[in-house]
């Protein structure tokens, strides 16, 4: 049997790193970490691209980042890209588009991994970004809108941590939105069998127990099958590629009073039918 709800974790019973297919598909596993509730997975063979599942179960001692650094081969991120955002910064509607990228070392996964704010950003101007995280299961190029959801292996939540006082210093944002850690994914990567139709999720952002960012897959200005149809044009997309898919308004830049990623904070990512990312914050 193929994986419907994949995680990769430290297992109580041998310390060892395997990837499993939950047991109880209903569970937000991001929240039961939290609450020390215990979380049990079918054993898969093979790999995230590949795996089959077993009939061993084992218990999760540690959750993972589903996709580890050595299987992505990239991180495509897109600005701007919610109806809701744009109004909130006040900016033309983009007419493609707007790519930036993070590097693989931005990868992190959820609690109890940590977003390491580094001395750079550590001025008060670290930001977070609730957003739907797409990852690519089979390279293409010059793929199809309507085959472009068929390249998609899973989706999963992430957090485009961003230092706003480095981004806008340059009208190129890679090096503010890429520091080690700014990319925590998780907790569970979620078949396209199990979500039919990614354009209907609800998705909050969360801080410190707050909802902050309150909007939905389908005010996306640009939707799944677009971008992974543009983005190919001319390009391999390939196996292992991660898309960050945007974000709806709320960011902490424009709220007033402004929010800012302190150490100690805890900043949230809930997706319907996905779960709860939770990440807690640290000053290197």
């Amino acid at each position: 049997m193929s994986w419907t709800h994949l995680i990769r974790f430290i297992a109580a019973e041998d310390s060892q790193e395997h990837l499993g297919q939950l047991v109880d598909t209903t569970r937000d596993i991001g929240q039961d970490t939290l609450d020390g509730v215990q979380i049990s997975a079918y054993l898969v063979n093979g790999d995230i691209f590949s795996g089959r599942v077993t009939e061993t179960v084992f218990h999760v001692k540690q959750l993972l980042s589903p996709i580890t650094k050595e299987q992505c081969s990239y991180i495509r991120c897109l600005g701007l890209n919610y109806m809701d955002h744009a109004n909130e910064a006040k900016m033309q509607l983009p007419k493609a588009p707007i790519l930036f990228t993070k590097p693989r070392t931005a990868l992190t996964g959820p609690y109890p991994a940590t977003i390491n704010v580094p001395k750079c950003a550590q001025d008060e101007t670290s930001d977070y970004e609730a957003e739907l995280c797409v990852v690519i299961g089979k390279s293409g190029r010059d793929i199809p809108e309507d085959e472009a959801l068929d390249y998609v292996l899973g989706y999963t939540a992430s957090n485009d941590v961003s230092a706003r006082a480095l981004q806008l210093t340059t009208t190129q944002w890679s090096f503010s939105k890429g520091l080690d850690g700014s990319c925590p994914i998780g907790p569970v990567l979620v078949s396209p069998s199990a979500i039919k139709d990614p354009q209907t999720l609800a998705i909050q952002g969360i801080y410190n127990g707050a909802v902050v960012q309150d909007g939905n897959t389908r005010d996306m200005i640009f939707s799944i099958k677009k971008q992974i149809s543009y983005l190919s044009q001319g390009t391999t997309l390939e196996a292992g590629t991660i898309f960050l898919t945007g974000t709806p308004a709320g960011i902490g830049y424009f709220r007033e009073p402004r929010i800012v990623l302190k150490d100690g904070d805890e900043i949230n990512v809930k997706i319907e039918a996905i779960g709860t990312l939770v990440n807690r914050v640290r000053y290197e």
